[in-house]
C-alpha cells in the first residue's frame, strides 16, 4: 500500500511538473508572437544567452520599432552643403550668407510686420521657379537653414514637389515617407513625418512617394486643415514649401492658394520674359511676390563669385 501511494504522489508531482513546463512554454509562444521577428529569433534560437541578456535584447528591438521622428531626426552635413556651394552653418562669414540675409529680412517682414496683416497665411512661403532646374530647391533649403538662425523663429521646411521631390536630395539626406503618405492615409499623423534635424530650429517633411492623384490629395480638405495649422498653431514658425515649376504643372497652382508669400527663382541668361509673366499670373494676385535671380555669378576685386539676387514686393 505504501509503495502504491508513494508511486501516486511521484505521478503527480511529474504530471503537474509537466503541466507547468507546458504553460511556461505556451506564455514563451505567446510573448514571441507579439514581437518582431528579430526579437523571435532571440527568443527561440539556439543561441546561448542568460534570461537578462534576453530581456535587455527584447527590451531594444521593441524600442527601435517603436521610435517616432522625434527620436530619429535627419542629420545634416554641414562641410557637405559648405562644399557644395550653400551657405556656411561652420560659422564661415561668406558673401552667399549675407545674400540670404538680406532676403530673408524682407521675408520676415512681410511675415510678422505691417503688410502681414494683409496677407493670408504670411508666414507660408512658396518658393518655386517658371521652368525645372533654375535653382529653386537650392533656394529653398538655404533660406530655411538662413531662417533657422534666427534666435526667435523655427523654420519647418516641406518639400511640395510631389512630381520630381530633391530636398532630401539636395541635403544628403536619405528618403522617408513624407506628405503623400499622410495625405493618402498610410501615416496617420502628419507628426508622423515631420522630422527635426541637427539643426535646433529646422524640421523638414519629405514629399514622399510620387502618386498618380498628387494633383487631388493636395487640392483636398485634408491638405487645406494641415496647412492652416502650419500657419497658425505657432507664431514664431516660417514654412517654406518648396512647389513644382509654375509652367504646365498644377500641382503648383494649387499650392498658391495656401501660401501668403511666392519667392520666385529665375535663372539669369536662361528664363525668358514670357515665362516670368505667365508665372506671376498662375499665382494668387493678393500674395507678396518677390524674385531671387539665381546663378548670377559676378567677380570681384578677389576673383570670387556670388549668386545674385533681387526681390521686390509686387505693387498693389
Amino acid at each position: 500500500m505504501k509503495n502504491t501511494i508513494e508511486k501516486a504522489l511521484q505521478k503527480q508531482k511529474q504530471t503537474k511538473a509537466a503541466e507547468l513546463e507546458k504553460e511556461k512554454n505556451a506564455e514563451e509562444v505567446n510573448v514571441a508572437q507579439e514581437l518582431p521577428a528579430e526579437a523571435q529569433s532571440v527568443l527561440t534560437g539556439n543561441v546561448d544567452i542568460t534570461v537578462e541578456e534576453k530581456a535587455a535584447s527584447t527590451e531594444t528591438i521593441v524600442t527601435t520599432e517603436r521610435k517616432t521622428p522625434e527620436q530619429y531626426g535627419f542629420t545634416i552635413d554641414f562641410e557637405r552643403l559648405d562644399k557644395n556651394g550653400h551657405i556656411s552653418l561652420n560659422g564661415e562669414r561668406k558673401q552667399i550668407n549675407e545674400e540670404y540675409r538680406e532676403i530673408k529680412r524682407k521675408l520676415l517682414a512681410n511675415s510678422f510686420g505691417a503688410l502681414s496683416k494683409t496677407l493670408h497665411n504670411p508666414n507660408i512661403i512658396m518658393v518655386t521657379s517658371s521652368r525645372p532646374s533654375e535653382g529653386k530647391t537650392f533656394t529653398a533649403t538655404n533660406l530655411a537653414m538662413s531662417i533657422a538662425s534666427e534666435q526667435d523663429k523655427t523654420v519647418l521646411l516641406v518639400d511640395a514637389d510631389v512630381l520630381k521631390p530633391n530636398v532630401l536630395r539636395t541635403l544628403g539626406l536619405e528618403n522617408r515617407q513624407g506628405l503623400m503618405e499622410y495625405l493618402k492615409g498610410d501615416v496617420e499623423d502628419i507628426a508622423d513625418v515631420l522630422y527635426p534635424t541637427n539643426i535646433d530650429k529646422l524640421k523638414i517633411i519629405p514629399a514622399g512617394r510620387s502618386h498618380h492623384l498628387s494633383t487631388e490629395l493636395l487640392a483636398s480638405q485634408k491638405m487645406h486643415d494641415t496647412v492652416d495649422e502650419f500657419a497658425n498653431r505657432y507664431p514664431d514658425r516660417i514654412v517654406i514649401f518648396d512647389t513644382p515649376p509654375l509652367i504646365g504643372i498644377n500641382e503648383s497652382a494649387i499650392l498658391a492658394n495656401f501660401a501668403g508669400q511666392a519667392v520666385v527663382v529665375v535663372e539669369e541668361g536662361k528664363a525668358k520674359m514670357s515665362d516670368i509673366k505667365l508665372s506671376v499670373e498662375r499665382l494668387n494676385p493678393e500674395m507678396a511676390i518677390g524674385f531671387v535671380v539665381n546663378k548670377s555669378v559676378h567677380n570681384d576685386t578677389d576673383g570670387s563669385g556670388y549668386y545674385g539676387y533681387y526681390y521686390a514686393e509686387r505693387d498693389k
